[in-house]
C-alpha cells in the first residue's frame, strides 16, 4: 500500500474490504485512491482529465470551469454539476452559487429544505476576483431551464463582497436575466455589495434580491420561493451574452487585460471620459483627446476586476461607450452548440 501510495503521490489510500480467500490469497475487494491535485500534472498515466473528487466523468461545463480555475488563481472556483432535471414534486432547478464551504452547505440545505433542486454546486470564496465570480455566473447560467438563481454561503467572509457583486452584476445583465435572483454576500462591505446589486436589479426583466448576514439561509430561501412562485413557472433559456453595440462600429479603442479586452467608444469620448477615469480609479486617462492606458501593459492587463467595476458603474449611471469582454473558452461554443 505504501508503495503504491508513493507511486502516485496520494494523500490517500484505502483498501476496504480486504479479502482471505480460500486459497490463502490476500485480495483486495474493493480500494480507493485520492491523489494529490497538485500531483495530476505528473502522472499523465493515470488518465485524470481534471483534478477534482468527481463521482462521474467530467461534464463539458465542469471542463469550462476548470479552466477558469486553471487561468486564474485569485481565490478558490469550484463547479459540479449535481442534476440536470427536476424530479416529480420538486419546485424546480436551481443554479446555485456559494461562498465558503460551511456557510455553502447551509444555504444549499435551506433551498432543498423549501422544495427546489440544486442544478449545482458552485463555489467562489478565498477572496476571488470580481472577473471570476462573472465567469462561475455565466457557467452556472449555461445551465437550461433553471427557476432561479441563488446564491448564499458563509456570512462572516472577510473578503470584499462588493467585488462579488460586481461580478454577478455584469453576468446578469449581459445575458438578459429573467429569473429570479437572491443573493446573500454577508461580510466586509456587505451593505455597498447589496446596494450594486439593488441598482442593477432595476435594470432587468427579473427581480435581484441582495441580503446580508443578518439573514438567515432558511429566510432567504423563503424569499427565494416567493419569488420564483410569482414569476409562475418561468425557466431559463441559456443565451449568448449581449455585446453594446458601438463595440462593432469603427470609432473604438481597445485595450487588453487578462484574458479580455476593454473596449472604448473614442466617439463619445468627451462625454464619457469623466465617468470612466473617476470608475476605473485613474487606470484609464486622458492622452491628447484619447483614452489611454494609465499603467504598464503588464500591470494594467491584471486590473480586470476594476475595470469590470468600472463598467458596472458606467451602466448603472447610464453612460455607454465602456465595455470589458472576457473571456470563457469553451462556454460559448457550448451554449451554442446545446441552445442555438
Amino acid at each position: 500500500m505504501f508503495a503504491a501510495a508513493r507511486s502516485v503521490e496520494a494523500r490517500s489510500l484505502e483498501i476496504n474490504p480486504l479479502v482471505l480467500s480460500k486459497s490463502g490469497d490476500f485480495v483486495a475487494a474493493d480500494c480507493r485512491i485520492t491523489i494529490d491535485d497538485y500531483a495530476v500534472g505528473r502522472h499523465p498515466e493515470l488518465g485524470i482529465e481534471i483534478a477534482r473528487e468527481f463521482d462521474h466523468p467530467p461534464t463539458p461545463l465542469e471542463r469550462v470551469a476548470y479552466g477558469v480555475e486553471q487561468n486564474d488563481h485569485r481565490g478558490t472556483f469550484y463547479f459540479a454539476q449535481l442534476a440536470t432535471a427536476a424530479p416529480k414534486g420538486s419546485k424546480g432547478l436551481v443554479g446555485f452559487h456559494g461562498a465558503g464551504g460551511g456557510g455553502s452547505m447551509m444555504s444549499m440545505d435551506a433551498i432543498v429544505n423549501a422544495g427546489f433542486t440544486i442544478a449545482n454546486f458552485t463555489d467562489t470564496s478565498g477572496n476571488p476576483s470580481a472577473s471570476k465570480v462573472y465567469r462561475a455566473a455565466r457557467i452556472i447560467l449555461a445551465q437550461p431551464d433553471l427557476v432561479g438563481y441563488f446564491g448564499s454561503g458563509s456570512g462572516v467572509a472577510s473578503q470584499e463582497q462588493f467585488w462579488s457583486a460586481y461580478g454577478l452584476a455584469k453576468a446578469f445583465w449581459e445575458l438578459n436575466l429573467d429569473i429570479p435572483a437572491v443573493i446573500r454576500l454577508g461580510g466586509n462591505t456587505e451593505d455597498r455589495a447589496v446596494e450594486i446589486l439593488h441598482r442593477m436589479s432595476k435594470l432587468l426583466r427579473a427581480p435581484v434580491v441582495g441580503c446580508r448576514k443578518t439573514d438567515t439561509p432558511a429566510f432567504i430561501a423563503t424569499r427565494f420561493a416567493e419569488l420564483v412562485a410569482s414569476a409562475y413557472g418561468k425557466k431559463w433559456k441559456p443565451r449568448a451574452p449581449r455585446v453594446p453595440k458601438f463595440v462593432s462600429g469603427p470609432s473604438v479603442t481597445k485595450l487588453a487585460v487578462k484574458n479580455g479586452l476593454v473596449w472604448i467608444d473614442t466617439a463619445h469620448w468627451p462625454e464619457i471620459r469623466a465617468a470612466v477615469e473617476t470608475h476605473s480609479g485613474g487606470l484609464i486617462i486622458d492622452s491628447d483627446g484619447a483614452p489611454v492606458a494609465a499603467l504598464p501593459n503588464e500591470e494594467f492587463a491584471t486590473k480586470d476586476s476594476e475595470l469590470l467595476a468600472c463598467e458596472v458603474e458606467c451602466r448603472l449611471a447610464g453612460i455607454e461607450g465602456f465595455y470589458l469582454e472576457l473571456d470563457v473558452l469553451g462556454l460559448d461554443e457550448f451554449v451554442q452548440q446545446r441552445h442555438g
